[in-house]
């Protein structure tokens, strides 16, 4: 019996985007039936899949770990509580399993001996060959060398992991470790609506439509009896025993994001470059910061010569929505960031945030390629959107260019040659150039002419100077208006 896989977990096991799978299937090089594949469909596309056995899904877990700018995060296995559940499932599956082959094997037995009494001592060739092609079938199939080891791990994953399926998007997203379905959403780029995050709120209240869920944390909000009855619960006091289906409504843009004040802590500051500082801020448990990939927000610190306010593109990805990341460059006409420069603003300081702002973001219908083109610190909002586009694995093509006037301009250059090695799809092209007109005109010259620029999503960040030079020098190289996005930071 060929085991069949829904898109999510074939990905997994191979260790490739969602998307990769659905171009495969599209151009014909991959065959499904009802958004399923076979295991065997993926050995002959993804031979290298089968080559060590424990490794499919470690491969995984490495490429998802390197892709990521943030902390690695630490992969677990669920609960006792939930692992036991979800081998008990396993373990009646296989039960049934073994119940329809035993079924199976005495019919074939009963059927070959039938044959061969209504052949008896007749001269009935074919009979005869019935009865002994039956007898051989038989022995093949009871001498079936083992299992595989891309069988074996898919059955694994289905041990480890649950897969969590949203109405009406139909997006999928697959559960691993402790987490809450709320938090694995949210790591795979989900756009779920949510407030606390700690079940005080029920802003993330949705409907099971099918599956197992447990509550792993307690939840102040109390569920009416009429919405446990229809089968509401929280996403993020809940997470997924087995297989689940989830009714809830995904935010579509920057108007679905409703403003909001946070007090967050300065975690850390760090040096990227001479004139460029990584600023660190961790929200509450209880009140994070919900945004878009590749908006900003107002920073805002007390101090005795009057407030510092500035307004500053997020760094980070929304999947990881405590930790709040700022790159900032030393500029006077920015109080704050002056202030991070000059020592004046230390950890554990209390900044609130406001927002977020701005259209600089991906459009969640959109599976076209992306091109990138970023100058100095405009990679930071430009890393937001590449950290988003992978955990979501909405596309599967990244061309990453960017603009330094020196090479310490190229800060996290190490970061985007991490990309590009651990993504086959994925191209990075840094240029360093002290004169940001000729810098400009090279950055045109790399994408001009080239199906990407007519065929992709086009994110454009920088100075405003490089902004106010980059736009119309692509437009006029014919890259699409209404696909093109600028941001001036």
């Amino acid at each position: 019996m060929v085991q069949q896989l829904n898109l999510a977990r074939a990905a997994q096991l191979v260790g490739v985007p969602r998307s990769t799978l659905q171009r495969l299937i599209g151009t014909g090089q991959l065959a499904a039936f009802d958004g399923f594949i076979s295991l065997d469909e993926l050995r002959r596309l993804f031979p290298q899949a089968a080559l060590d056995d424990a490794g499919a899904y470690e491969k995984v877990a490495k490429i998802r770990a390197e892709a990521f700018g943030r902390r690695v995060r630490e992969r677990m296995l669920p609960s006792q509580e939930v692992l036991a559940q979800r081998l008990f499932a396993q373990g009646q599956e296989l039960a049934d399993l073994r119940r329809f082959l035993a079924a199976y094997h005495a019919l074939v037995v009963e059927s070959e001996r039938r044959v061969r009494e209504l052949a008896g001592g007749r001269p009935d060739a074919a009979l005869q060959a019935l009865a002994e092609e039956m007898q051989r079938g038989l022995g093949r199939v009871l001498g079936t060398e083992q299992a595989e080891g891309l069988d074996a791990m898919a059955n694994v994953l289905d041990v480890i992991s649950a897969q969590v399926t949203v109405r009406p998007s139909g997006r999928q997203f697959l559960l691993e470790g402790n987490d809450s379905i709320l938090q694995a959403g949210l790591k795979a780029g989900l756009r779920f609506g949510y407030g606390c995050g700690s079940g005080s709120c029920g802003l993330c209240k949705a409907r099971v439509i099918s599956g197992d869920v447990r509550a792993i944390q307690h939840a102040d909000y109390a569920l009416s009896e009429l919405e446990k009855q229809q089968g509401y619960a929280l996403l993020c006091a809940n997470t997924a025993v087995t297989d689940v289906v989830v009714e809830t409504l995904e935010a579509r843009g920057p108007a679905d994001i409703p403003e909001q004040t946070v007090l967050a802590t300065v975690r850390a500051i760090g040096e990227l470059a001479p004139d460029v500082r990584l600023l660190h801020l961790q929200t509450p448990r209880s009140s994070r910061l919900r945004f878009l990939a590749g908006q900003s927000v107002t920073l805002g610190l007390p101090s005795a010569d009057g407030d510092l306010v500035q307004t500053a593109p997020l760094a980070s990805c929304p999947c990881d929505e405590r930790n709040l990341h700022f790159h900032l460059r030393r500029d006077r006409q920015a109080p704050l960031a002056e202030a991070v420069f000059a020592g004046r603003i230390r950890s554990g300081e209390t900044v609130s945030v406001r927002g977020p702002l701005g259209d600089f973001v991906l459009d969640p219908q959109s599976d076209r390629p992306l091109l990138l083109l970023a100058c100095e610190t405009g990679f930071g909002p430009i890393k937001s959107l590449i950290e988003h586009a992978i955990a979501s694995e909405q596309v599967d093509s990244f061309a990453l260019h960017w603009l330094a006037a020196d090479a310490d301009g190229h800060y996290l250059a190490n970061q985007c040659r991490a990309w590009s090695a651990a993504f086959d799809q994925f191209s990075y092209l840094p240029i360093t150039d002290p004169d940001l007109g000729s810098g400009v005109a090279r950055l045109i010259d790399a994408v001009r002419g080239g199906a990407a620029l007519a065929r992709s999503d086009i994110f454009v960040a920088g100075p405003p100077e490089f902004v106010e030079a980059a736009v119309p020098a692509l437009l006029e190289a014919g890259a699409p208006r209404e696909r093109l996005r600028s941001l001036a930071v």
